[in-house]
């Protein structure tokens, strides 16, 4: 009995990692693929779910998309303010042609960013992602974080969620937030 008192733990309050009040990641600037500058505060009202990611990834971005998918479709009506904005780490091969074809193969309201190289760098080192080209044969990959960055209605930064999180934690974490 005295082990099992000192045993009882406080649940939680969220499924991903709370990054409430960091002193980083705190806002973006970086053009769309209509070349219109986006920050945060564009998307003030929603909660933003922000990926850095690229187009050519065999799984890990389209299973972050398609997940992001889902927890819009397990939210219900408060699904529509969730915003999807996807940040290429690849903008050699992901143009603005191919950033919208692929965005749009999920969700036409996904928001693709697309920076040249210094900002694309700039932007992730702010979010403290890391990524780098990788060699393979003749062409490329891109290794990376896997981690999708949750902004509240109000634009603070406010979860890191693992791309192990299932939609349904990942849901239930917005839906705190919303």
């Amino acid at each position: 009995p005295l082990l099992a008192q000192g045993c009882s733990r406080r649940e939680p309050k969220f499924h991903s990692v709370d990054l409430t009040g960091v002193d980083w990641g705190r806002d973006f600037e970086v053009p769309d693929i209509d070349g219109r500058v986006r920050r945060v505060a564009d998307f003030r009202g929603k909660v933003v779910l922000l990926f850095f990611g690229f187009a050519q990834c065999p799984d890990v971005c389209p299973t972050a998309l398609t997940r992001a998918l889902e927890v819009r479709r397990l939210l219900g009506d408060a699904g529509k303010r969730l915003q999807v904005v996807f940040m290429t780490i690849d903008p050699e091969r992901d143009t603005a042609v191919v950033l919208r074809e692929y965005l749009s193969a999920f969700d036409p309201a996904f928001v693709g960013l697309r920076a040249d190289d210094a900002l694309t760098l700039a932007t992730a080192q702010a979010f403290r992602v890391v990524y780098m080209k990788v060699p393979t044969g003749a062409s490329y990959t891109m290794d990376h974080t896997a981690i999708t960055y949750v902004f509240d209605a109000a634009g603070r930064l406010r979860l890191g969620a693992p791309h192990r999180l299932s939609a349904a934690d990942l849901a239930a974490d917005i839906e705190r937030l919303l």
